[in-house]
């Protein structure tokens, strides 16, 4: 925000202004008085002829009158309003001023006033206005950008990265920058650092992106996540708000279309396979840091029991959903690779040596590989490309590093 300089020194009263200073209203008080004191006007001679009567003064307006009609007018304080002209007419009378029809209509406008302010106040529209008053202040304050869920918008220069102080939102149809994913507002506070909050961003930025585009086959690999968050400046007037926002790696290159995908755009059969696939995906995604089974032989058998146990969790989900013809029988295949991979998973926990483990985990990761759902996908109407992921194939190393398994 920019801050206008204080104003300058002010003139000490009853003193010209110093040279330079430009025309102006100037402050009141006694100026001193030149060399010559002025003297009024004296007429010389006694006028000739006959003199003309004083004229008669107007009746004056009755001010309370004036004061009546404009609250009136205005719907301000309609019960003072409504009070001056009362006491404006007795005045009136008593004075033989003007301002009758003035303080009439004061009088009939205020009453209005003062019925409908009754009004919203038996009815509660006065606390819903003022409600809606102080949320369009705070949404004015508190959010950098006006941007919903599913909104889509262009930025000045294209460019998701560094600063800006506006967007344009735009049909998600056309060609757009970006796409909101999700808004969520940090914890109140003094100013945590670029850093906190970036690290904030990241995290759960990514872990909203899985409830908003559930199939992630959907996603292309030039789309990543991107976000707003509050500056120093703008966290000191209350900005708290995150935005995260799907937007292309290729900076001079747009979005065309929604890459929405949850329960307001997926029919039943897609969400429910959808819903459970996430339930893997988790924790696939849940493999330890170290990058050899061999360097961490016990965190590795605590993944693969986790993921055992999303196996069982997905095959039960997927169960409990009836299909429609089309999809059953390939869901059914799949349920068939999934228990398989389960009881595979579940030695790999059980592992007493490093060479055990890899038995049953290459086996189980074979099981789960993301092309084994490619049939059910298309039956499904879901894409069919799996996405990549660091490797080209997206597949996983046989040292244990991160799948990306995505089904």
């Amino acid at each position: 925000m920019a801050i206008s300089p204080p104003p300058g020194p002010q003139q000490p009263e009853g003193q010209y202004p110093p040279p330079g200073t430009p025309p102006g209203p100037y402050p009141q008080g006694p100026y001193p008085q030149g060399p010559y004191q002025q003297q009024p006007f004296q007429q010389p001679h006694q006028p000739w002829g006959y003199g003309y009567p004083a004229p008669v003064p107007p009746v004056p307006v009755n001010g309370l009158a004036i004061s009546a009609l404009v609250l009136g007018l205005l719907c301000f304080l309609p019960g003072v309003g409504l009070v001056l002209g009362i006491v404006a007419l007795v005045q009136i009378k008593k004075r033989g001023e003007r301002g009758k029809g003035m303080a009439v209509g004061g009088v009939v406008l205020s009453s209005l006033g003062v019925v409908l302010a009754l009004l919203m106040v038996t009815t509660g529209g006065a606390r819903d206005f003022w409600d809606g008053f102080k949320e369009a202040a705070n949404d004015s304050q508190n959010s950098t950008f006006s941007l919903d869920e599913g909104d889509c918008f262009d930025v000045p220069g294209g460019s998701l990265e560094g600063m800006t102080y506006d967007v344009d939102e735009v049909p998600c149809a056309g060609e757009h920058h970006g796409e909101v994913v999700a808004n969520f507002s940090m914890s109140e506070g003094s100013y945590p650092g670029d850093s906190v909050i970036s690290d904030t961003a990241d995290d759960k930025c990514y872990t909203l992106q899985d409830a908003y585009a559930m199939d992630t086959w959907a996603v292309p690999d030039d789309v990543d996540l991107y976000y707003f968050t509050p500056t120093r400046q703008s966290w000191g007037l209350g900005d708290r708000e995150i935005t995260c926002v799907f937007g292309n790696t290729d900076e001079t290159a747009t979005l065309t279309g929604s890459l929405r995908q949850d329960a307001t755009t997926l029919d039943a059969d897609q969400l429910a396979y959808l819903e459970a696939a996430q339930v893997l995906n988790a924790a696939m995604d849940s493999v330890p840091d170290a990058e050899y089974v061999e360097d961490d032989l016990p965190g590795h058998k605590e993944w693969a029991t986790r993921v055992s146990d999303a196996l069982t969790e997905q095959v039960g989900m997927l169960q409990d959903h009836t299909f429609a013809p089309d999809a059953a029988e390939p869901v059914a295949t799949l349920l068939k690779d999934l228990d398989s991979a389960q009881e595979e998973w579940a030695k790999a926990a059980d592992a007493g040596d490093v060479d055990t483990f890899y038995v049953h985990y290459e086996k189980g990761l074979d099981l789960t590989d993301p092309e084994k759902t490619v049939t059910t996908r298309e039956a499904l109407g879901l894409a069919t490309t799996p996405p990549t992921y660091g490797g080209e194939d997206g597949s996983a190393d046989d040292g244990g590093g991160d799948p990306d398994l995505e089904v």
